[in-house]
């Protein structure tokens, strides 16, 4: 299979008063195109930094993060931030909406940013929410959204640019089961799309579904 994103040599340190701290240690990864991997390891192993690396958010102190051959962090800022609104899909486990905007606003707002017009971002907007089955809730607020359809919108908001890869950092951490497990289902269904997922998750039950699960532990993948 064809690899969407390769990891060489991937090392963070982050600077604090009382000196520095290593994050992540030596990072080599590979990620398929369609593939969907869970991300697993105890709390504070650097399993978010290396999402944040891997979505171009946060740069690495030393290494290389390559999408189809490319090293992204040699792009200029402007390149990069180009680069991340068509790559890359985010999904939260608070899932960041703008509460003063609707379901279809909140949506819509990353092809607005990238220069669709209205009428297209709009017309693509309520097609995702469509498919994750928020067609009746389009005009809601997110304070009139129930914790699962908030994170449907952000999953809908995600895929508005047709993403290479989908960041999930903890997306069912703060749902109950049943809604997780319901958000696991639409996530897998995309995932037949198509589309890449890398997940980080403590749930058992949802990296079993995953066709691959990586560990970290102390910085490190084991």
């Amino acid at each position: 299979m064809e690899q969407l994103i390769t990891v060489k040599g991937l090392n963070k340190v982050f600077s604090t008063p009382g000196g520095s701290f290593q994050v992540l240690k030596d990072i080599d990864f590979s990620l398929n195109k369609g593939e969907m991997t869970a991300l697993m390891g105890p709390s504070g192993v650097g399993k978010s930094t290396l999402l944040h690396i891997l979505g171009t958010l946060d740069r690495p102190s030393s290494g290389e993060v390559l999408y189809s051959g490319e090293n992204v962090f040699g792009l200029s800022s402007d390149e990069l931030s180009e680069f991340r609104n068509r790559t890359v899909g985010f999904v939260f486990q608070f899932h960041h909406l703008m509460p003063e905007f609707n379901a279809m606003e909140n949506a819509m707002m990353p092809a607005l940013i990238s220069g669709l017009s209205h009428e297209e971002a709009r017309g693509k907007a309520e097609h995702l929410l469509e498919a994750v089955g928020l067609s009746e809730r389009l005009r809601h607020k997110p304070g009139q959204l129930s914790g699962g359809e908030q994170q449907r919108v952000a999953v809908a908001r995600a895929l508005m640019l047709d993403p290479a890869v989908v960041l999930a950092d903890e997306p069912t951490g703060n749902l109950d089961t049943q809604t997780g497990e319901d958000l696991l289902s639409l996530l897998l269904d995309l995932n037949k799309t198509g589309i890449s997922f890398i997940i980080v998750t403590h749930n058992d039950s949802l990296a079993g579904q995953c066709g691959r699960t990586v560990s970290m532990k102390d910085g490190r993948i084991i």
